[in-house]
């Protein structure tokens, strides 16, 4: 947790440093809603996190090179950290002025103060960074073991000081204490052979955590302040209304597959309105304003040629019978349209209209029973106990 204090406070030292740059710059309700400025403060969030933890190794480095030393002099590391903010503060501050003054044209849709600002804050830290590994590199190299004459056998053989072991990456990535010296940090709590210890979380599981607040900030920010990009209950919404789409989209592929075999009577009003535009717009020349007959036969008793079911209407709708001058509509009208027509004639069965044209055809039944057109006197008679439909 020292450590860990140790960090907040360089990073908050570095940001606020940098802020004398930032603030010369648009408000941030204008320049952030730009997702290349979103993404530039993104960029310097992150460094800033890496600049303190580097600060925090190269602290622990430089403890642990004066302790060996044993000297009295200033710690390496508040030279570090001293120059480092100062470079950082210097540099933000320098750039401010030079950045206003050198542009005023847009980047990508940014004014061009803010832009570079930013980009100079951006170039102080990625120096920083490379400040803090020079030192790191300095430390470390410095604290290698070297050869002691501290004791010489009886032959006269020198006596190396052994080195402090290597840690793998996948140790310094999990960084436990080890199994030595864990009665350091137990607890004193013990249930079926399981002790607890006090040990720190590791420092894949602390990055992670520190990632998920800078994304969780980010996302705060363009979702519920800038509304530069859509919430998960907005992007929730568009994929619901893009579902919809999609199936309204399959039902039509679906109605359009429809064909005689398939047909079902339709009964919405709607449709049937949508039938009889059709009906009025191609069929009156030969079956009249209200399919009394003309040309055509009359389509609203219960006498049919072809067969008055759904299926036979449709089939006739589709195909024609050119040898009898009804045409095939299979070109000019959909699966849709035709089916709309046919169940739009169907509704038409018993309206009697005025001067409709005389029986053809075969009397059709629910039952799918047939019977002449006329009997042996000419005159058709149909079977009042059956009820016809068209």
């Amino acid at each position: 947790m020292k450590k860990l204090s140790r960090a907040v406070i360089i990073i908050a030292a570095i940001m606020g440093a940098a802020v004398p740059a930032m603030a010369q710059g648009p408000k941030p309700e204008s320049s952030l809603n730009n997702p290349l400025a979103l993404t530039l403060v993104v960029i310097i969030a992150a460094l800033a996190l890496i600049i303190g933890l580097l600060a925090v190794v190269v602290y622990g480095a430089a403890e642990i090179e004066l302790k060996k030393q044993k000297t009295s002099k200033p710690s390496a590391t508040a030279l570090t950290i001293l120059a480092l903010l100062i470079a950082t503060a210097a540099g933000a501050q320098d750039a401010a002025p030079a950045a206003t003054a050198a542009a005023s044209d847009n980047v990508g849709g940014l004014s061009g103060s803010t832009y570079y600002i930013l980009m100079a804050v951006l170039l102080v830290e990625v120096a920083a960074i490379f400040f803090l590994l020079f030192q790191l590199r300095f430390l470390l190299g410095a604290a290698k073991p070297k050869i002691t004459e501290a004791s010489t056998s009886t032959e006269g053989a020198v006596e190396y000081k052994p080195a402090a072991p290597q840690l793998s990456w996948w140790d310094k990535f999990n960084k436990f204490r080890p199994v030595e010296k864990e009665a350091d940090i137990d607890l004193g709590h013990e249930y079926d052979g399981i002790r607890e210890l006090d040990n720190r979380l590791p420092p894949w599981w602390l990055y992670g955590f520190y990632i998920t607040i800078i994304f969780a900030v980010v996302y705060f920010y363009r979702a519920e302040v800038s509304h530069a990009a859509p919430s998960s209950a907005e992007e929730y919404q568009a994929a619901v209304a893009k579902a919809n789409a999609q199936q309204e989209e399959r039902l039509k592929d679906q109605k359009n597959r429809v064909d005689e075999n398939t047909v079902v009577l339709i009964t919405d009003k709607a449709e049937l309105e949508k039938g009889k535009t059709v009906f009025m717009s191609t069929c009156t020349p030969c079956h009249g304003q209200q399919a009394q007959g003309i040309v055509g036969p009359n389509l609203t008793d219960d006498y049919w040629i072809h067969g008055g079911k759904i299926n036979d209407i449709f089939k006739t709708i589709k195909y024609g019978y050119p040898e009898k001058s009804m045409q095939s509509w299979k070109d000019q009208l959909s699966p849709v349209q035709i089916a709309e027509v046919a169940s739009y004639i169907k509704s038409l069965r018993g309206t009697n209209p005025p001067g409709a044209k005389e029986k053809q055809g075969e009397l059709y039944t629910e039952d799918g029973s047939s019977a002449p057109a006329a009997d042996s006197t000419g005159t058709a008679k149909a079977d009042s106990t059956k009820p016809a439909v068209k």
